[in-house]
């Protein structure tokens, strides 16, 4: 069974990258904050778009109790996130870190839509471990109960 972030999420990412960029080319303090943003953010935001996110994907099929066999092919990506969770929430915290700065830069410039933009960013992170990354990782393990039923 393919996996498919939910509609939702990837256009979060894609308009919070969108976001980045315009951040990136404003020349000063506010574009150099942005581009130690996207540092980090990029090879972050490939590992939840490869592993932490697609299994997300499946609540909608699993909640309706619609369990295939084929589901198993997830179990990669939901364990790979479990073992990587440390490393991810390590890399939030970076990635927060940059934003504070962008946050500080954007506010001495006067350019509020840069600190809405990280602030923006820094709640996403936040929704990605309270509520992402542990509903990914229980789809795993339901999957895992179900098929030993």
């Amino acid at each position: 069974m393919k996996m498919i972030i939910p509609k939702p999420l990837k256009l979060e990412h894609k308009e919070l990258h969108g976001e980045l960029v315009k951040a990136v080319k404003i020349s000063g303090p506010i574009g150099k904050a942005a581009e130690a943003v996207a540092k980090v953010l990029h090879p972050h935001f490939v590992k939840e778009e490869e592993y932490a996110l697609p299994p997300i994907g499946l609540l909608k099929v699993l909640a309706k109790h619609n369990m295939s066999k084929n589901m198993t092919n997830v179990l990669v990506m939901t364990d790979k996130l479990k073992k990587d969770l440390p490393n991810m929430l390590k890399e939030h915290k970076a990635i927060v870190a940059k934003l504070k700065k962008l946050v500080s830069a954007a506010k001495k410039e006067k350019r509020p839509e840069f600190v809405h933009f990280a602030e923006k960013l820094m709640i996403h992170a936040q929704t990605e471990e309270e509520v992402l990354y542990p509903a990914a990782i229980l789809i795993g393990e339901f999957i895992k109960l179900k098929l030993k039923e």
